[in-house]
């Protein structure tokens, strides 16, 4: 926004954000001296803003308090910001229930945004074009996610009523420690207090939260994406698989993410520089194992299957399959 009027907004902006702006920090985020920040002031005064002059080696300018905003004002980028943002957030299944809720609130920016500007907005959302086709996900629903996080913020406990993917319905007691989203889906990590174990759960299938008293500590340096991704890669499944393989995390990392599978180093190699090629442990767990030899090969590093043997075979297989299309003229 380099014209007046869009950096006068953008002073309100700053004001907005609470507490008081020095003048040389005003100065230096509207690219502007002193003199033309007291002008843009003024000119807020002039629409009935009330900002306030604070005086001393502190001071600077704050909004009075208590004072409310009026109706939302968007520069062109900010409006192509929110409506590009819930397009985006429709097809990667960042919604609630609540399906048209995105499509309403689009409508509304849209209606009151100068002809001007909705004219090229539509411009730019009619040419968009996406690689991939949008996703079908299960949705939360609204009233549970603002349950879940905000008994994450303030470190609540919470009971649940939970569905799991074979039907059986439970009521829980959770600690939760984040909301994550991954994969067009949304996820609660925590721990069961009942059993003291991890758990992780879908909010989709969630049916019910409630806030219950006290309050819990979570644990210091703890990471809740880091926590799903790991508790996919050793969720139950059919197959256990475990491997040995010659490279880096890196490479490794690069085939089987944090999603998939566990990468242990050995013992004595503690401290180690990950970027050494060394033997690695690879873990896993599967349902089908079909995909295995072709992610396998497209890893081109050294492995030894350690089990199960089904998967040897496999990988024999596809080999073999390999080299006879290879021999062909």
């Amino acid at each position: 926004m380099s014209r007046p009027t869009g950096r006068v907004l953008t002073l309100l902006e700053l004001l907005q954000s609470g507490g008081t702006r020095t003048m040389a920090e005003l100065a230096d985020r509207l690219g502007v001296d002193g003199r033309t920040v007291r002008r843009y002031v003024d000119q807020l005064i002039d629409l009935d803003v009330p900002v306030e002059a604070v005086r001393g080696r502190y001071g600077g300018y704050r909004l009075a308090p208590g004072y409310r905003m009026p109706p939302l004002m968007f520069s062109d980028d900010e409006a192509l910001a929110v409506l590009l943002g819930l397009v985006a957030g429709r097809r990667a299944g960042l919604m609630t229930t609540t399906a048209t809720a995105s499509e309403t609130a689009a409508a509304k920016i849209r209606r009151v945004l100068p002809e001007r500007l909705a004219r090229r907005l539509a411009t730019v959302l009619e040419s968009l074009a996406f690689t991939e086709p949008p996703g079908e996900f299960a949705t939360p629903d609204a009233g549970v996610l603002l349950t879940i996080a905000d008994a994450v913020r303030h470190r609540r406990p919470v009971s649940i009523r939970y569905t799991d993917r074979d039907g059986r319905r439970s009521q829980r007691t959770l600690h939760p420690y984040g909301v994550v989203a991954h994969s067009g889906r949304w996820y609660v990590t925590g721990t069961d207090p009942e059993i003291s174990e991890d758990r992780t759960f879908r909010l989709d299938r969630i049916t019910d939260a409630r806030t219950l008293p006290g309050s819990f500590e979570a644990l210091a340096g703890l990471d809740p994406a880091q926590r799903v991704l790991e508790g996919f890669a050793t969720a139950a499944y059919r197959h256990e698989v475990t491997l040995r393989i010659h490279g880096t995390v890196e490479q490794i990392r690069a085939r089987f993410p944090a999603s998939v599978a566990s990468v242990q180093e050995p013992a004595t190699a503690a401290g180690a520089d990950p970027a050494t090629e060394r033997w690695l442990l690879v873990e896993l767990r599967a349902e089908r194992l079909d995909w295995l030899p072709p992610l396998l090969a497209s890893l081109d590093r050294p492995f030894v299957i350690e089990r199960p043997d089904e998967l040897r075979d496999l990988v024999i297989a596809l080999a073999d399959r390999l080299a006879t299309c290879a021999r062909q003229a």
